[in-house]
């Protein structure tokens, strides 16, 4: 699954450890995420979405087959 969270990251000026802190996950696993090596549970997608105010379909998209 690809993401855009580095990007909405980077609009608003955030680490990923500030990101993470708004998570309550570590900051390895905000990178995980971003680089694709971890897709989120959909509880904590949920969770991504409403921290970025978007709908988790504006962030996640499903990998090209």
């Amino acid at each position: 699954m690809r993401n855009r969270i580095k990007v909405l990251r980077a609009e608003r000026d955030w680490s990923q450890a500030d990101l993470a802190d708004l998570l309550a996950v570590s900051r390895q696993t905000v990178n995980a995420i971003e680089t694709g090596k971890y897709d989120p549970s959909l509880p904590l997608a949920f969770k991504i979405a409403g921290v970025f105010q978007q709908h988790i379909e504006e962030i996640f998209f499903p990998d090209p087959t």
